[in-house]
């Protein structure tokens, strides 16, 4: 047996942080409506993993390194229900993430989580305001080039609905 395995029986990963799974309706109905929408999409595909608000691992014998995107999309991974996802025991790191932003988030959307993401190599990351309140425009979606974050354009009226 190698020291890793023996201090791996000792690690606990948690299926949970304790924290809500959103802080109002406000966050909690599009991050419920954007899980079922992938599922949707991706129903016939048993090789996209479609999840909201799991705890990702991405450090093997570290509980602590752990973060729970509101919504994530991994292609290539199998579509069966988990407790949590390690990158470790995955074929690789979510293609797909968006958070949904609150005044309680922004700045670790946009900080830390952003650049957590980037590090794990998620090819898109998208922040949705569902209030307007936080982010102009409310949508905004990033792709991972060179390491770094660089916006996708995102067309808006001038009341910043969403063109599509």
């Amino acid at each position: 047996m190698t020291l890793i395995s023996e201090f791996e029986t000792d690690v606990v990963y948690p299926d949970s942080d304790g924290r809500p799974v959103a802080e109002s309706d406000f966050q909690r109905e599009p991050l419920i409506y954007a899980v079922n929408a992938l599922r949707r999409w991706f129903h016939a595909r048993e090789d996209v993993y479609v999840s909201g608000n799991i705890l990702l691992y991405y450090e093997q014998g570290n509980p602590r390194a752990a973060v729970a995107p509101d919504v994530l999309v991994v292609l290539g991974a199998p579509s069966h229900n988990r407790r949590s996802y390690k990158l470790w025991e995955e074929p690789k790191a979510p293609d797909f993430v968006i958070e949904i932003t609150s005044r309680a988030t922004v700045s670790e959307d946009q900080g830390n989580k952003r650049g957590l993401y980037a590090y794990l190599g998620v090819s898109e990351y998208w922040q949705y305001d569902p209030t307007g309140d936080y982010l102009k425009p409310a949508l905004a979606g990033f792709r991972l080039i060179d390491r770094n974050y660089w916006p996708i354009p995102v067309r808006s009226d001038a009341e910043g609905h969403w063109l599509g």
